[in-house]
């Protein structure tokens, strides 16, 4: 093989590794996925959103139902307010849970939609109103130190409360039945009990 034709060969392999990296940045990006059509806006307020970020995944039972579309602070309430773009194909009843969840340990925060058992349906501008924050992992870990850290501080307490007075009841007993009772009594005296 010739120069030309080996700088040419890497050369493809060279725009081929970019476009797979690119693709990849998009994936990554919830870029990729196709646009979802005709859809229905509605809002839910949470307290705390975690890591959820606009163009993050609504679901149901695992399906792709919708996309968040932005997220506000609402300084009256004190509460993120999230707009949800949701497919017009699948309606949800007024009383729909609206959850956020993490894909994995680690993963992607996305919202889960648990539909109701109403018979009006939501519509478009409506506000789910019933919400469930996202776990925040460090909270979590943070309580549960907290918890094994004062269950281990009970025990201690619970321990030499418990050793304290065990060690007093045998040295009543001891003291009644001391071999040092017997000295300086004649032995008549020590037959005589």
């Amino acid at each position: 093989m010739d120069r030309t034709t080996i700088d040419l060969w890497v050369g493809v392999f060279v725009a081929l590794g970019v476009a797979a990296l690119l693709g990849l940045a998009m994936k990554v990006g919830n870029l990729t996925t196709t646009s979802i059509g005709e859809t229905y806006t509605v809002s839910a307020n949470f307290e705390n959103i975690g890591g959820l970020k606009p163009r993050a995944p609504v679901k149901s039972a695992g399906v792709v139902v919708g996309r968040v579309a932005g997220i506000t602070f609402d300084p009256a309430t004190y509460e993120a307010v999230v707009s949800l773009n949701i497919d017009k194909r699948y309606p949800f009843p007024k009383d729909t849970f609206a959850n956020i969840y993490t894909a994995g340990l680690l993963g992607e925060q996305y919202i889960g939609l648990e539909a109701g058992g109403d018979d009006v349906q939501l519509a478009n501008g409506d506000k789910i109103t019933q919400t469930q924050d996202a776990v925040v992992l460090e909270k979590m870990i943070s309580q549960f130190l907290y918890n094994k850290a004062s269950e281990s501080t009970d025990d201690k307490s619970k321990a030499s409360s418990e050793s304290g007075s065990e060690s007093t009841k045998p040295e009543a007993d001891a003291l009644g039945a001391s071999p040092l009772d017997n000295i300086g009594k004649s032995s008549a005296d020590k037959a005589a009990k």
